[in-house]
Protein backbone atom coordinates (compact mmCIF):
# COMPACT_ATOMS: atom_id res chain seq x y z
CA UNK A 1 0.00 0.00 0.00
CA UNK A 2 1.23 3.39 -0.61
CA UNK A 3 -0.03 6.23 0.54
CA UNK A 4 0.30 9.76 -1.26
CA UNK A 5 1.08 13.47 -0.14
CA UNK A 6 -1.80 15.41 0.00
CA UNK A 7 -1.11 18.02 -2.49
CA UNK A 8 1.24 17.64 -5.82
CA UNK A 9 3.19 19.96 -7.48
CA UNK A 10 1.07 19.46 -10.38
CA UNK A 11 -2.08 20.00 -8.21
CA UNK A 12 -0.38 23.69 -6.96
CA UNK A 13 0.75 24.42 -10.76
CA UNK A 14 -2.80 24.22 -11.60
CA UNK A 15 -4.49 25.80 -8.33
CA UNK A 16 -6.47 23.08 -8.12
CA UNK A 17 -7.82 22.89 -4.50
CA UNK A 18 -7.20 20.28 -2.31
CA UNK A 19 -10.14 17.78 -1.60
CA UNK A 20 -10.80 15.20 0.78
CA UNK A 21 -9.11 12.21 0.88
CA UNK A 22 -9.89 9.54 -0.82
CA UNK A 23 -9.42 5.75 -0.22
CA UNK A 24 -9.48 3.78 -3.24
CA UNK A 25 -9.39 -0.13 -3.87
CA UNK A 26 -8.12 -1.34 -6.89
CA UNK A 27 -9.05 -4.88 -8.17
CA UNK A 28 -6.37 -4.94 -10.73
CA UNK A 29 -3.46 -7.17 -11.95
CA UNK A 30 -1.33 -4.31 -13.58
CA UNK A 31 0.90 -2.01 -11.32
CA UNK A 32 1.08 0.52 -14.66
CA UNK A 33 -2.71 0.94 -14.71
CA UNK A 34 -3.07 1.50 -10.84
CA UNK A 35 -0.55 4.51 -11.49
CA UNK A 36 -1.78 5.70 -14.47
CA UNK A 37 -5.00 6.11 -12.34
CA UNK A 38 -3.83 7.65 -9.48
CA UNK A 39 -2.14 10.45 -11.73
CA UNK A 40 -5.49 11.12 -12.86
CA UNK A 41 -7.23 11.34 -8.78
CA UNK A 42 -3.72 13.65 -7.65
CA UNK A 43 -3.97 15.61 -10.65
CA UNK A 44 -7.77 16.42 -9.63
CA UNK A 45 -6.74 17.82 -6.29
CA UNK A 46 -7.47 14.83 -4.29
CA UNK A 47 -4.83 12.85 -1.70
CA UNK A 48 -5.60 8.95 -2.56
CA UNK A 49 -4.90 6.07 -0.30
CA UNK A 50 -5.17 3.19 -2.13
CA UNK A 51 -4.48 -0.71 -2.14
CA UNK A 52 -4.42 -3.19 -5.28
CA UNK A 53 -5.95 -6.87 -4.63
CA UNK A 54 -5.89 -9.33 -6.72
CA UNK A 55 -8.21 -12.44 -6.01
CA UNK A 56 -11.70 -12.87 -4.50
CA UNK A 57 -10.34 -14.14 -1.00
CA UNK A 58 -8.04 -11.10 -0.87
CA UNK A 59 -10.83 -8.56 -2.04
CA UNK A 60 -13.26 -10.18 0.38
CA UNK A 61 -10.43 -10.00 3.43
CA UNK A 62 -9.63 -6.26 2.50
CA UNK A 63 -12.81 -5.21 2.38
CA UNK A 64 -13.92 -6.43 6.11
CA UNK A 65 -10.49 -5.30 7.94
CA UNK A 66 -10.79 -1.79 6.08
CA UNK A 67 -13.57 0.95 5.17
CA UNK A 68 -13.36 2.29 1.14
CA UNK A 69 -14.68 4.67 -0.66
CA UNK A 70 -14.76 3.37 -4.26
CA UNK A 71 -13.66 0.54 -6.07
CA UNK A 72 -12.11 0.61 -9.32
CA UNK A 73 -12.41 -2.81 -11.28
CA UNK A 74 -10.37 -4.40 -14.81
CA UNK A 75 -13.52 -6.49 -15.86
CA UNK A 76 -11.65 -9.70 -16.71
CA UNK A 77 -8.68 -10.88 -14.33
CA UNK A 78 -7.56 -14.30 -14.51
CA UNK A 79 -8.29 -14.54 -10.46
CA UNK A 80 -11.17 -11.76 -9.51
CA UNK A 81 -13.64 -11.08 -12.40
CA UNK A 82 -16.07 -8.08 -12.09
CA UNK A 83 -18.78 -10.48 -11.51
CA UNK A 84 -17.04 -12.15 -8.47
CA UNK A 85 -16.58 -8.84 -7.30
CA UNK A 86 -19.91 -7.88 -6.92
CA UNK A 87 -20.77 -11.17 -5.72
CA UNK A 88 -18.60 -10.37 -2.90
CA UNK A 89 -20.04 -7.50 -2.07
CA UNK A 90 -23.66 -8.37 -2.45
CA UNK A 91 -22.28 -10.86 0.08
CA UNK A 92 -21.09 -8.29 2.81
CA UNK A 93 -24.09 -6.02 1.94
CA UNK A 94 -21.98 -3.34 1.05
CA UNK A 95 -22.61 -0.08 -1.15
CA UNK A 96 -19.62 1.09 -2.43
CA UNK A 97 -19.53 2.66 -5.75
CA UNK A 98 -18.34 0.16 -8.32
CA UNK A 99 -16.59 1.46 -11.76
CA UNK A 100 -15.21 -0.98 -14.48
CA UNK A 101 -12.21 0.49 -15.83
CA UNK A 102 -11.03 -1.84 -18.95
CA UNK A 103 -9.22 -1.61 -22.43
CA UNK A 104 -12.02 -3.55 -24.23
CA UNK A 105 -15.46 -4.69 -23.20
CA UNK A 106 -18.12 -5.94 -25.26
CA UNK A 107 -21.56 -3.74 -24.91
CA UNK A 108 -22.99 -6.83 -23.35
CA UNK A 109 -20.68 -7.63 -20.65
CA UNK A 110 -21.12 -3.94 -19.87
CA UNK A 111 -24.81 -4.66 -19.74
CA UNK A 112 -24.91 -7.31 -17.48
CA UNK A 113 -21.88 -5.72 -15.50
CA UNK A 114 -24.63 -2.60 -14.91
CA UNK A 115 -27.40 -5.24 -13.85
CA UNK A 116 -25.38 -6.94 -11.28
CA UNK A 117 -24.49 -3.66 -9.20
CA UNK A 118 -22.04 -1.97 -11.28
CA UNK A 119 -22.38 1.78 -11.76
CA UNK A 120 -20.28 3.07 -14.54
CA UNK A 121 -17.98 1.11 -17.19
CA UNK A 122 -14.81 3.71 -18.54
CA UNK A 123 -12.43 2.51 -21.05
CA UNK A 124 -8.56 3.05 -19.78
CA UNK A 125 -8.07 4.94 -23.32
CA UNK A 126 -10.51 7.59 -22.18
CA UNK A 127 -10.35 8.53 -18.66
CA UNK A 128 -11.44 11.93 -18.99
CA UNK A 129 -14.61 10.69 -17.26
CA UNK A 130 -13.24 9.05 -14.63
CA UNK A 131 -12.71 11.90 -11.38
CA UNK A 132 -16.84 13.05 -12.60
CA UNK A 133 -17.73 9.56 -13.03
CA UNK A 134 -16.21 8.83 -9.14
CA UNK A 135 -17.53 11.97 -7.66
CA UNK A 136 -20.79 11.44 -8.88
CA UNK A 137 -21.17 7.72 -7.38
CA UNK A 138 -19.68 9.44 -3.92
CA UNK A 139 -22.61 12.13 -4.40
CA UNK A 140 -25.03 8.98 -4.87
CA UNK A 141 -23.56 6.89 -2.00
CA UNK A 142 -23.73 9.41 0.29
CA UNK A 143 -27.40 10.04 -0.30
CA UNK A 144 -28.07 6.62 -0.12
CA UNK A 145 -26.46 6.22 2.80
CA UNK A 146 -27.95 9.20 4.44
CA UNK A 147 -31.79 8.02 3.13
CA UNK A 148 -31.28 4.67 4.61
CA UNK A 149 -30.04 6.81 7.92
CA UNK A 150 -33.34 8.35 7.72
CA UNK A 151 -35.40 5.39 6.78
CA UNK A 152 -33.79 3.40 9.88
CA UNK A 153 -34.43 6.53 12.13
CA UNK A 154 -37.81 6.50 11.31
CA UNK A 155 -38.57 2.88 12.08
CA UNK A 156 -36.90 3.38 15.23
CA UNK A 157 -38.82 6.00 15.82
CA UNK A 158 -42.25 3.94 14.62
CA UNK A 159 -41.18 1.31 16.95
CA UNK A 160 -40.17 3.49 19.98
CA UNK A 161 -43.88 5.25 19.26
CA UNK A 162 -45.72 1.46 18.59
CA UNK A 163 -43.95 0.73 21.94
CA UNK A 164 -44.66 3.67 23.74
CA UNK A 165 -48.63 3.58 23.00
CA UNK A 166 -49.33 -0.09 22.97
CA UNK A 167 -48.35 0.23 26.43
CA UNK A 168 -50.19 3.27 27.23
CA UNK A 169 -53.36 2.35 29.20
CA UNK A 170 -55.50 4.93 26.94
CA UNK A 171 -55.93 4.29 23.48
CA UNK A 172 -54.03 6.40 21.00
CA UNK A 173 -56.22 7.42 18.56
CA UNK A 174 -56.08 9.65 14.87
CA UNK A 175 -59.88 10.67 14.10
CA UNK A 176 -61.18 12.46 11.37
CA UNK A 177 -64.43 13.67 8.97
CA UNK A 178 -65.70 10.98 7.07
CA UNK A 179 -66.93 11.90 3.58
CA UNK A 180 -70.51 11.51 5.33
CA UNK A 181 -69.90 14.34 8.18
CA UNK A 182 -69.50 11.75 10.66
CA UNK A 183 -66.12 11.14 12.50
CA UNK A 184 -64.35 8.12 12.27
CA UNK A 185 -60.79 6.76 13.61
CA UNK A 186 -57.68 6.69 11.43
CA UNK A 187 -55.74 5.02 13.48
CA UNK A 188 -55.82 3.55 17.24
CA UNK A 189 -53.47 1.53 19.59
CA UNK A 190 -53.56 -1.92 20.74
CA UNK A 191 -55.31 -0.72 23.90
CA UNK A 192 -58.28 -0.10 21.84
CA UNK A 193 -59.00 -4.20 22.16
CA UNK A 194 -59.51 -3.30 25.66
CA UNK A 195 -62.00 -0.44 25.88
CA UNK A 196 -63.80 -1.48 22.99
CA UNK A 197 -63.60 -5.39 22.54
CA UNK A 198 -62.74 -5.00 18.85
CA UNK A 199 -58.85 -5.04 17.48
CA UNK A 200 -57.77 -1.56 16.27
CA UNK A 201 -57.84 -3.04 12.94
CA UNK A 202 -61.38 -3.10 12.38
CA UNK A 203 -61.83 0.05 13.83
CA UNK A 204 -59.62 2.03 12.57
CA UNK A 205 -59.54 2.76 8.51
CA UNK A 206 -61.99 5.72 8.64
CA UNK A 207 -65.10 4.53 9.47
CA UNK A 208 -67.07 6.47 12.11
CA UNK A 209 -69.44 2.80 12.96
CA UNK A 210 -68.62 3.18 16.46
CA UNK A 211 -70.17 6.69 16.81
CA UNK A 212 -73.21 4.43 16.43
CA UNK A 213 -72.19 3.29 20.00
CA UNK A 214 -72.51 6.80 22.14
CA UNK A 215 -75.94 6.87 24.03
CA UNK A 216 -78.53 8.97 22.11
CA UNK A 217 -78.29 11.43 24.85
CA UNK A 218 -74.60 11.92 24.84
CA UNK A 219 -74.06 11.99 21.19
CA UNK A 220 -75.51 15.41 20.45
CA UNK A 221 -72.77 17.00 22.46
CA UNK A 222 -70.08 14.93 21.35
CA UNK A 223 -70.69 15.83 17.64
CA UNK A 224 -70.96 19.89 19.19
CA UNK A 225 -67.73 19.50 20.94
CA UNK A 226 -65.46 18.19 17.91
CA UNK A 227 -67.59 21.09 15.50
CA UNK A 228 -66.23 23.58 18.01
CA UNK A 229 -62.60 22.05 18.56
CA UNK A 230 -62.55 22.10 14.62
CA UNK A 231 -63.85 25.75 14.19
CA UNK A 232 -61.52 27.17 16.75
CA UNK A 233 -59.03 25.05 16.28
CA UNK A 234 -58.49 24.30 20.01
CA UNK A 235 -58.73 21.32 22.14
CA UNK A 236 -61.09 18.54 22.26
CA UNK A 237 -61.95 17.24 25.60
CA UNK A 238 -65.60 15.36 26.05
CA UNK A 239 -66.66 12.31 28.23
CA UNK A 240 -69.65 10.33 28.01
CA UNK A 241 -70.80 6.88 27.52
CA UNK A 242 -70.58 4.24 25.03
CA UNK A 243 -72.87 0.89 24.70
CA UNK A 244 -70.53 -1.77 23.47
CA UNK A 245 -72.32 -4.40 20.90
CA UNK A 246 -71.68 -6.62 24.09
CA UNK A 247 -74.44 -4.44 25.82
CA UNK A 248 -71.33 -3.58 28.00
CA UNK A 249 -71.61 0.29 28.68
CA UNK A 250 -68.58 2.54 29.90
CA UNK A 251 -67.41 5.85 30.29
CA UNK A 252 -65.03 7.05 28.24
CA UNK A 253 -62.69 10.41 28.33
CA UNK A 254 -61.63 12.02 24.79
CA UNK A 255 -58.72 14.52 24.97
CA UNK A 256 -56.90 15.35 21.64
CA UNK A 257 -55.44 18.33 19.81
CA UNK A 258 -56.55 19.42 16.37
CA UNK A 259 -54.81 20.12 13.23
CA UNK A 260 -55.42 20.58 10.02
CA UNK A 261 -53.75 18.29 7.50
CA UNK A 262 -52.19 18.52 3.89
CA UNK A 263 -55.90 18.54 2.21
CA UNK A 264 -57.16 21.27 4.36
CA UNK A 265 -59.04 18.79 6.67
CA UNK A 266 -59.04 18.94 10.52
CA UNK A 267 -57.24 16.05 12.08
CA UNK A 268 -57.56 15.31 15.95
CA UNK A 269 -54.46 13.59 17.84
CA UNK A 270 -54.97 12.25 21.25
CA UNK A 271 -55.85 9.49 23.73
CA UNK A 272 -58.95 8.36 24.81
CA UNK A 273 -59.06 6.76 28.61
CA UNK A 274 -61.93 4.32 30.38
CA UNK A 275 -62.82 6.64 33.30
CA UNK A 276 -65.82 3.69 34.06
CA UNK A 277 -64.28 2.80 37.14
CA UNK A 278 -63.61 6.56 38.59
CA UNK A 279 -66.90 7.38 37.37
CA UNK A 280 -68.40 4.76 39.73
CA UNK A 281 -66.27 5.86 42.63
CA UNK A 282 -67.68 9.30 42.35
CA UNK A 283 -71.29 7.88 42.36
CA UNK A 284 -70.32 5.90 45.21
CA UNK A 285 -68.49 8.89 46.82
CA UNK A 286 -71.50 11.00 46.05
CA UNK A 287 -74.13 8.19 47.42
CA UNK A 288 -71.69 7.61 50.74
CA UNK A 289 -72.18 11.29 51.41
CA UNK A 290 -75.87 11.70 50.74
CA UNK A 291 -76.12 8.31 53.56
CA UNK A 292 -73.58 10.05 55.48
CA UNK A 293 -75.76 13.14 55.70
CA UNK A 294 -78.92 11.50 56.48
CA UNK A 295 -76.75 9.74 59.37
CA UNK A 296 -75.52 12.81 60.74
CA UNK A 297 -79.69 14.26 60.54
CA UNK A 298 -80.85 10.91 62.23
CA UNK A 299 -78.18 10.97 65.08
CA UNK A 300 -78.60 14.05 65.82
CA UNK A 301 -82.87 13.48 66.12
CA UNK A 302 -82.00 10.33 68.11
CA UNK A 303 -80.14 12.91 70.32
CA UNK A 304 -82.72 14.74 70.39
CA UNK A 305 -85.52 12.23 70.98
CA UNK A 306 -83.08 10.50 73.99
CA UNK A 307 -83.05 14.14 75.51
CA UNK A 308 -86.68 14.78 75.11
CA UNK A 309 -87.55 11.21 77.12
CA UNK A 310 -84.54 11.63 79.73
CA UNK A 311 -86.49 14.75 80.56
CA UNK A 312 -89.96 13.21 80.14
CA UNK A 313 -89.12 10.53 82.97
CA UNK A 314 -86.86 13.28 85.11
CA UNK A 315 -90.50 15.57 84.96
CA UNK A 316 -93.36 13.00 84.61
CA UNK A 317 -92.01 10.22 86.84
CA UNK A 318 -89.52 11.17 89.20
CA UNK A 319 -90.93 15.08 89.16
CA UNK A 320 -94.52 13.59 89.72
CA UNK A 321 -93.46 11.29 92.75
CA UNK A 322 -91.85 14.47 94.23
CA UNK A 323 -94.99 16.58 94.48
CA UNK A 324 -97.16 13.43 95.19
CA UNK A 325 -93.97 13.24 98.62
CA UNK A 326 -94.84 16.76 98.85
CA UNK A 327 -98.34 16.21 99.24
CA UNK A 328 -97.87 13.17 101.53
CA UNK A 329 -95.67 14.78 104.62
CA UNK A 330 -98.59 17.73 103.91
CA UNK A 331 -100.61 15.22 104.92
CA UNK A 332 -98.40 13.25 107.07
CA UNK A 333 -97.97 16.69 109.31
CA UNK A 334 -101.46 17.38 109.84
CA UNK A 335 -102.08 13.41 110.68
CA UNK A 336 -99.66 13.32 113.56
CA UNK A 337 -102.04 15.73 115.48
CA UNK A 338 -104.55 12.72 115.43
CA UNK A 339 -101.95 10.08 116.48
CA UNK A 340 -99.79 7.63 115.70
CA UNK A 341 -101.69 5.24 113.28
CA UNK A 342 -102.82 7.46 110.38
CA UNK A 343 -98.94 8.84 110.54
CA UNK A 344 -97.07 5.69 110.23
CA UNK A 345 -99.31 4.85 107.25
CA UNK A 346 -98.75 8.01 105.45
CA UNK A 347 -95.09 7.33 105.95
CA UNK A 348 -94.94 3.89 104.50
CA UNK A 349 -96.76 5.59 101.47
CA UNK A 350 -93.84 8.16 101.44
CA UNK A 351 -91.16 5.79 101.71
CA UNK A 352 -92.83 3.56 98.80
CA UNK A 353 -92.69 6.77 96.65
CA UNK A 354 -88.90 7.81 97.54
CA UNK A 355 -88.32 4.12 96.62
CA UNK A 356 -89.97 4.81 93.37
CA UNK A 357 -87.99 8.01 92.72
CA UNK A 358 -84.66 5.99 93.77
CA UNK A 359 -85.48 3.53 91.31
CA UNK A 360 -86.06 5.90 88.09
CA UNK A 361 -82.73 7.97 89.23
CA UNK A 362 -80.87 4.93 89.28
CA UNK A 363 -82.49 4.04 85.71
CA UNK A 364 -81.66 7.08 84.08
CA UNK A 365 -78.37 7.42 85.30
CA UNK A 366 -77.51 3.72 84.10
CA UNK A 367 -79.16 4.79 80.90
CA UNK A 368 -76.52 7.72 80.70
CA UNK A 369 -73.94 6.41 81.99
CA UNK A 370 -73.60 2.77 82.99
CA UNK A 371 -70.90 2.26 86.04
CA UNK A 372 -71.62 -1.23 86.74
CA UNK A 373 -69.94 -1.80 82.79
CA UNK A 374 -66.87 0.63 84.19
CA UNK A 375 -67.26 -1.01 87.62
CA UNK A 376 -67.71 -5.18 87.60
CA UNK A 377 -67.00 -5.93 83.98
CA UNK A 378 -69.42 -6.38 80.46
CA UNK A 379 -70.55 -9.36 81.69
CA UNK A 380 -72.34 -8.06 84.73
CA UNK A 381 -73.31 -4.99 82.77
CA UNK A 382 -75.16 -7.44 80.23
CA UNK A 383 -76.65 -9.42 82.94
CA UNK A 384 -78.25 -6.24 84.96
CA UNK A 385 -79.68 -4.89 81.30
CA UNK A 386 -81.43 -8.26 80.72
CA UNK A 387 -82.96 -8.08 83.95
CA UNK A 388 -84.17 -4.93 84.06
CA UNK A 389 -85.53 -5.64 80.18
CA UNK A 390 -87.16 -8.52 81.76
CA UNK A 391 -88.75 -6.67 84.40
CA UNK A 392 -90.17 -3.46 82.38
CA UNK A 393 -91.08 -5.59 79.63
CA UNK A 394 -92.15 -9.05 80.31
CA UNK A 395 -90.12 -10.95 78.02
CA UNK A 396 -87.90 -13.59 79.21
CA UNK A 397 -84.24 -13.07 78.98
CA UNK A 398 -81.82 -15.87 79.76
CA UNK A 399 -78.39 -14.79 79.53
CA UNK A 400 -75.55 -17.01 79.52
CA UNK A 401 -72.07 -15.85 80.18
CA UNK A 402 -68.95 -18.27 79.80
CA UNK A 403 -66.48 -15.98 80.74
CA UNK A 404 -67.36 -13.44 83.95
CA UNK A 405 -63.96 -12.77 83.66
CA UNK A 406 -64.10 -11.34 80.36
CA UNK A 407 -61.84 -8.13 80.00
CA UNK A 408 -62.32 -6.44 76.91
CA UNK A 409 -60.80 -2.85 76.24
CA UNK A 410 -63.43 0.02 77.59
CA UNK A 411 -64.46 1.13 74.18
CA UNK A 412 -65.21 -2.61 73.03
CA UNK A 413 -67.30 -3.30 76.16
CA UNK A 414 -68.80 0.17 75.76
CA UNK A 415 -70.14 -0.47 72.39
CA UNK A 416 -70.87 -3.80 73.11
CA UNK A 417 -73.40 -2.72 76.12
CA UNK A 418 -74.94 0.42 73.63
CA UNK A 419 -75.72 -2.54 70.55
CA UNK A 420 -77.29 -4.96 73.32
CA UNK A 421 -79.06 -1.62 74.65
CA UNK A 422 -80.31 -1.01 71.35
CA UNK A 423 -81.01 -4.62 70.31
CA UNK A 424 -83.41 -5.18 73.45
CA UNK A 425 -85.43 -2.21 72.57
CA UNK A 426 -85.62 -3.26 68.81
CA UNK A 427 -87.06 -6.66 70.09
CA UNK A 428 -89.45 -5.25 72.34
CA UNK A 429 -90.84 -2.82 69.75
CA UNK A 430 -90.65 -4.97 66.74
CA UNK A 431 -89.98 -8.85 67.08
CA UNK A 432 -93.20 -9.64 69.20
CA UNK A 433 -91.03 -12.33 70.98
CA UNK A 434 -91.43 -13.96 74.00
CA UNK A 435 -88.04 -14.73 75.09
CA UNK A 436 -84.30 -13.89 74.11
CA UNK A 437 -81.37 -15.60 74.75
CA UNK A 438 -78.02 -13.69 75.12
CA UNK A 439 -74.70 -15.58 74.84
CA UNK A 440 -71.32 -13.76 76.16
CA UNK A 441 -67.67 -15.86 75.33
CA UNK A 442 -64.46 -15.18 74.69
CA UNK A 443 -63.41 -16.43 71.26
CA UNK A 444 -59.64 -16.67 70.78
CA UNK A 445 -58.59 -12.80 70.76
CA UNK A 446 -62.19 -12.05 69.94
CA UNK A 447 -64.80 -11.17 72.30
CA UNK A 448 -68.19 -12.49 70.94
CA UNK A 449 -71.73 -11.51 71.99
CA UNK A 450 -74.89 -13.53 70.48
CA UNK A 451 -78.31 -12.23 70.89
CA UNK A 452 -81.56 -14.32 69.36
CA UNK A 453 -85.05 -13.83 69.72
CA UNK A 454 -88.08 -16.17 69.22
CA UNK A 455 -90.04 -13.01 67.83
CA UNK A 456 -91.36 -12.41 63.85
CA UNK A 457 -87.85 -12.37 62.32
CA UNK A 458 -86.41 -9.53 59.89
CA UNK A 459 -86.43 -10.10 56.53
CA UNK A 460 -83.26 -9.36 53.51
CA UNK A 461 -85.66 -6.04 52.65
CA UNK A 462 -85.55 -4.80 55.67
CA UNK A 463 -81.83 -5.28 55.95
CA UNK A 464 -81.43 -3.44 52.88
CA UNK A 465 -83.39 -0.24 53.76
CA UNK A 466 -81.34 2.88 53.09
CA UNK A 467 -82.52 4.55 55.88
CA UNK A 468 -81.34 1.64 58.17
CA UNK A 469 -79.37 4.48 59.91
CA UNK A 470 -79.55 1.78 63.60
CA UNK A 471 -78.20 -1.28 61.56
CA UNK A 472 -75.47 1.06 59.85
CA UNK A 473 -74.47 2.97 63.51
CA UNK A 474 -74.13 -0.87 64.38
CA UNK A 475 -71.75 -1.93 61.56
CA UNK A 476 -69.22 1.53 61.82
CA UNK A 477 -68.85 0.91 65.30
CA UNK A 478 -68.18 -2.31 65.14
CA UNK A 479 -65.63 -1.30 61.93
CA UNK A 480 -64.06 0.96 63.75
CA UNK A 481 -62.86 -1.36 66.62
CA UNK A 482 -61.51 -4.04 63.59
CA UNK A 483 -64.96 -5.73 64.19
CA UNK A 484 -67.94 -7.54 62.39
CA UNK A 485 -71.47 -7.23 62.63
CA UNK A 486 -73.85 -10.70 61.50
CA UNK A 487 -77.51 -10.71 61.86
CA UNK A 488 -79.65 -13.44 60.29
CA UNK A 489 -82.68 -15.78 61.12
CA UNK A 490 -82.85 -17.49 64.56
CA UNK A 491 -83.48 -21.48 64.36
CA UNK A 492 -86.81 -22.19 64.65
CA UNK A 493 -88.16 -18.55 64.24
CA UNK A 494 -87.15 -15.03 65.44
CA UNK A 495 -83.53 -13.37 64.73
CA UNK A 496 -79.82 -13.92 65.22
CA UNK A 497 -77.34 -11.16 66.02
CA UNK A 498 -73.89 -11.57 66.70
CA UNK A 499 -71.35 -9.18 67.32
CA UNK A 500 -67.85 -9.68 67.21
CA UNK A 501 -64.71 -7.83 67.71
CA UNK A 502 -60.96 -7.74 69.15
CA UNK A 503 -60.60 -7.70 73.21
CA UNK A 504 -57.81 -5.46 72.63
CA UNK A 505 -58.54 -3.20 69.59
CA UNK A 506 -55.28 -2.78 67.33
CA UNK A 507 -53.33 0.01 66.79
CA UNK A 508 -53.66 2.31 63.48
CA UNK A 509 -50.35 0.56 62.11
CA UNK A 510 -51.40 -3.14 63.12
CA UNK A 511 -55.26 -2.14 61.23
CA UNK A 512 -55.43 -5.20 58.80
CA UNK A 513 -55.28 -3.89 54.86
CA UNK A 514 -58.36 -5.40 54.15
CA UNK A 515 -61.85 -6.65 55.91
CA UNK A 516 -61.64 -9.14 58.71
CA UNK A 517 -63.46 -12.07 57.24
CA UNK A 518 -65.99 -13.54 60.38
CA UNK A 519 -65.88 -16.65 61.67
CA UNK A 520 -68.41 -18.80 62.48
Amino acid sequence: MSIAPRRTAASVAAGIADKPAIRLLFIEDCDNDVRLLLRRFRAAGFAPRHRRVTSAAILRETLRKEAWDVILCDHNLPGCSMQAALCVLRELALDLPFIIVSDVMQEDEAIAAMRAGAHDYLSKRKLDRLIPAVERELREAANRREKRLAEQTLRHSEARLRALTDNIPGVVFQMGYTPDGMLGFQYLSEAATMLFGTSADELAGGSASWMTWLLDEDLPGFVAAAASSADQLCTLNWEGRIQLPSGEQKWINLRSSPRQSENGNVVWEGVMWNITHSKRVEADLRESRGQLAALSNHLQRIKEEERERIARDVHDVLGGTLVAMKFEIARLEARLRDGPAPAAAGASKVMRMIDDAIATAGRVTRELRPGILKDFGLAAAIESQGEDFAQRTGIACNILCTDHDLAPAYDTALAFFRIFQEALTNVSKHARARQVNVRLLQDGDDALLEISDDGCGISAADLLKPRSFGLRGIRERLASLGGQLEIGPAKPQGTRVVLRAPLQPATPEEQPKGNRKFRP
